[in-house]
Parts: C-alpha cells; structure tokens; sequence
C-alpha cells in the first residue's frame, strides 16, 4: 500500500490546522518527532489511520502493536494506555484519526440490516491493514480541505459513505454490534457512558447492571467481552487519566489530584498511578513545575 499521497495531505493538514476554513469535521492529524513515554486518554470512537512510526495502546488485558498501513478501530468510549515507539526528527510519527458518529452509524441500520451477524463477543478496539472499500472515500474527505465549499456540501454524504464502509469491513464488526439497540455493546455503552460521568464516586455495580437491563453476573461477563477489561479497573483507569492530566497540565498537588478524582487515600492512589505509568505521581507532578519555572527565567 503507497502511503506516499495520504502522508503528504497529512503534514499539509498539520500546517494548516490553525485556518478554520481548512478544517475538516471530525478530522484530525497527529505528528510526534520522538518516542514518546506512557501517555494515557479516554478514547471515543474513532478510526485511527498510521501513516508513519508506530505506536503500542493498551486496554484492559488486550494490547495493539500499530505500524504504518494499519488502522485502529474503537467503538466505544475506552480509557486507553499507549506510547509512540518510533519516531524520529526526519521521519516522525504521523496519523489521521477521523472521530466517528455513532448516530449515523445507526441510522444505517435497516440498510445493512441484511448483513450477517457479527459477533457478539467481539472487543472494542480492533486492529486491521487499511482496506481500499473505505480507504478510498476517506482519502477523498481528506481532499476536501483544498476546496471548503466542497467540503460544506460534499463532506456530509462522503462522511456517511465512509461509515458505511466501515461497517462492511474486516475491521468493522465492533460496530455492527452498536447497530441493534438491544445488542450487549450497545447495553454496555450505555453504562460506559455513566461510568464516564459518574468516575468519582464509589462504584456501584448493581446501578451499572440495572442500566445496562443485565444480572451482575451477565454484567461482568458482558462487560469484559466488550472492554477487555472489569468495571472497577475502568473506573480505575479513567480515574488516572483525570489525575494524569491535573499533574501535568494543570499543576495540582498530588494529594489534590488523588482526592478530586474520587480516591480517599493519596497513598494508595500513589501505588495505582505508579503501577499503571510507571512513574510516581509526583515525578508527573514535579515535571510542570520544571517548565513553568524554565518559563518564568525565559521571559
């Protein structure tokens, strides 16, 4: 697969971010000049193109190795653990993530209603090599930016082709099972979404079951079908990247950040931040206050 073209229009589209007439919805681009250490963020559903270096991610107990050519699929919203393992000032890491809508995921459903069943058992985040079917209408979406007329009229209907695509594809299974309101992934997505809102305070499984229409027993198995992962170590993770990001965007203390994100006891929210980055919180910590400080001196 010549990545050539596509890696062009990525490191344009880098260069004209900034101009808002050359945005495109849902569209973003990435580029990083050296490995990266652990990073961690909740992913929303998205399709991730690499076009250059690689990268690893984590979720629960699956882990991805992606190089350029492959795609990563997520389908539901995940805490996911990653770092850029190549990348370099000549050649660096660089990838297209198009954020996809799940709502016109589903309003495809009575088109590809006579798809066969996926199944049901399938995880949230797949890996797949990039299939011309739905390589070919991104890469025209990504045209687009060179024309924002076209963009406005044509965007919408290549966005849908492009959906639509995806959930024909290998790679695409994931979210065929967010088609029928009934299925588990689409049960187990409802309660994602409140274990998102509802992260920082102590979890109650029952409230989780009874969202999702489950026993806890189904709930749990169901849970970790879809997720890779247990409820408490969800709630877990997300708890950590919040408090990933008060350390080291937003400067808080670390007993500050273990209680805002629901912990009751910073020693133990110390011994879970160092198992899951392996790094102590408080080195995170130390590190914005070592840029602010080299900011203050430069100016």
């Amino acid at each position: 697969m010549d990545l050539s073209h596509i890696t062009q229009l990525a490191i344009r589209y880098l260069a004209d971010q900034s101009r808002n007439d050359r945005r495109l919805n849902r569209l973003s681009a990435y580029c990083e000049y050296a490995p990266s250490g652990i990073e961690a963020s909740v992913y929303e559903p998205a399709l991730c193109l690499i076009l250059q270096g690689s990268k690893m991610a984590t979720i629960g107990d699956q882990t991805v190795r992606l190089s350029p050519g492959k795609a990563l699929l997520v389908s539901h919203d995940l805490p996911v653990v990653s770092r850029i393992t190549k990348a370099t000032a000549s050649e660096p890491y660089l990838s297209f993530v198009l954020f996809l809508d799940v709502q016109l995921i589903r309003s495809l459903y009575e088109q590809v209603a006579d798809l066969p069943p996926p199944d049901p058992e399938i995880r949230s985040l797949s890996v797949a090599p990039a299939e011309a079917t739905w390589l070919a209408p991104f890469l025209r979406y990504i045209e687009l930016m060179d024309n924002p007329l076209d963009a406005k009229v044509l965007g919408p209907s290549i966005l849908r082709e492009i959906h639509y695509r995806l959930l024909l594809s290998s790679i695409g299974q994931n979210l065929r099972n967010l088609l029928v309101a009934g299925s588990y992934a689409s049960r187990i997505a409802k309660a994602i979404g409140q274990l998102r809102s509802e992260y920082r305070f102590p979890l109650r499984v029952s409230e989780l079951a009874k969202i999702a229409a489950m026993s806890e027993s189904s709930f749990h198995k169901h849970f970790k079908d879809v997720t890779g992962t247990s409820p408490l170590q969800f709630q877990k993770d997300l708890r950590l990247i919040q408090a990933k990001v008060l350390l080291t965007q937003m400067g808080n203390a670390v007993s500050d950040a273990a209680f805002a994100v629901g912990y009751e006891s910073p020693a133990h929210f110390s011994r879970d931040y160092s198992r899951r980055f392996g790094l102590a919180p408080s080195s995170d910590a130390a590190k914005i206050l070592t840029r602010l400080g080299s900011e203050q001196i430069s100016h």
